[in-house]
């Protein structure tokens, strides 16, 4: 049993990107005496959890197993459920780095030792690691997560992203876009590197595809500056320029920029336009205020500011986009006035993976379940604080 998850890590590297799931299930057949196994992945809007199957098949899931799928997801904790039959079920989370990507099942005869549960637990690891390494090789695993065909700029913005969530023994941090399948110019990037995170959310000028590329060499411009050692003045002095130097101040991106020590919790700042940063301590929800100043590629050779906070154990930070912040259905009163508070304060027990979807669902019930009139983005970031910051 010791060597189960070696072996199975070798057929899982040894196997074709688009034939992860079938290696898996010969070696996890193999390796656990295993009678079957499934492997089911999260869509785009984290609504359901789907079986990856035969592309020739229709990817569906009994209502039975999708409500303990999404436990097991949900919880990130492994689940058994036991059968008249005499078979027992393990879900297990199917989770790298933080970021949750589906549930891995295995199929066993007879009640599972505390040794084939931790040995699932272990093949669930490296299946996430192959099952993100494929997604560079194939779409078989994109089209079981896709509910419906993605327009070109949202299918461009997906794309773009870093991941939807990244844990590290200081932070916990998520995102979500919506709407998912036609999302325009809205996005979020994040970095983590040395200690050092870096997170910017933005909000391209325009609607649809050409939102979408005037976000994409924004971003890009921004990672150039930062894989180049570039700080955070820097990162947005290079966008800057890029976008004016294309569209001539025709055209400019709002954009904010924060960058987190994750030893001392001191947060950099530069505020580039119109995505709103709160900050929930204890109960209580409160705007983070910076000065705001010009967005990217307004006028040429813009310079820019830093400014500084800091976080205290414990706290959390919500960065939205205009599309959260300022809808306004039917004339009402915008969500960032009242609403969007409650809905943030209602997450205090959920990580952010979840709280992300909280605030969007939120949302979404505010334009009284209407598509969105405009992109939106909610990022959720959790400072756990550090024991070199405690210690110091």
């Amino acid at each position: 049993m010791a060597d189960a998850p070696t072996g199975i890590s070798r057929a899982l590297r040894e196997a074709p990107p688009d034939r992860v799931v079938e290696a898996a299930d010969v070696a996890i057949r193999a390796a656990l005496g295993a009678s079957g196994t499934s492997v089911f992945v999260a869509d785009y809007r984290i609504s359901g959890l789907w079986p990856v199957l035969d592309s020739r098949q229709p990817a569906v899931a009994t209502p039975d197993v999708q409500g303990t799928v999404q436990r097991c997801f949900s919880s990130q904790q492994p689940v058994r459920e036991s059968g008249e039959d005499g078979r027992c079920r393990i879900y297990v989370p199917l989770s790298v780095w933080g970021e949750r990507l589906g549930v891995l099942m295995v199929e066993l005869i007879g009640e599972p030792t505390e040794s084939v549960v931790r040995a699932a637990v272990d093949i669930a690891g490296d299946m996430a690691l192959a099952l993100r390494a494929a997604d560079r090789e194939t779409d078989r695993y994109r089209r079981a997560r896709r509910r419906e065909r993605l327009s070109m700029a949202a299918e461009l913005q997906w794309e773009l992203l870093p991941g939807r969530s990244v844990s590290h023994d200081s932070f916990q941090l998520a995102g979500q876009l919506e709407p998912a399948y036609t999302v325009g110019g809205d996005h979020f990037d994040w970095s983590l590197d040395d200690g050092r995170l870096t997170v910017t959310v933005l909000n391209g000028d325009g609607i649809g595809l050409a939102a979408a590329l005037l976000t994409a060499v924004t971003v890009n411009a921004m990672r150039n500056a930062r894989r180049s050692g570039g700080g955070l003045v820097e990162q947005a002095e290079l966008a800057s320029d890029t976008v004016y130097h294309q569209h001539r101040g025709h055209r400019h991106v709002a954009t904010l920029l924060l960058e987190l020590d994750c030893v001392t919790g001191r947060v950099r700042a530069v505020d580039a336009g119109s995505p709103h940063l709160v900050r929930v301590r204890g109960g209580a929800v409160s705007r983070v205020t910076l000065e705001q100043q010009l967005p990217l590629g307004m006028f040429g050779e813009t310079r820019y500011d830093l400014q500084e906070f800091d976080l205290d154990p414990g706290d959390r930070l919500f960065i939205v986009s205009d599309g959260v912040w300022a809808a306004d259905p039917s004339g009402r009163e915008t969500y960032g006035e009242r609403a969007m508070a409650r809905a943030m304060r209602a997450t205090r027990l959920q990580p952010p993976t979840e709280a992300v979807g909280t605030v969007m669902r939120e949302l979404q019930t505010f334009h009284a379940d209407t598509d969105l009139r405009d992109d939106a983005v909610v990022v959720c970031l959790d400072w756990r604080g550090s024991v070199g910051r405690e210690q110091g």
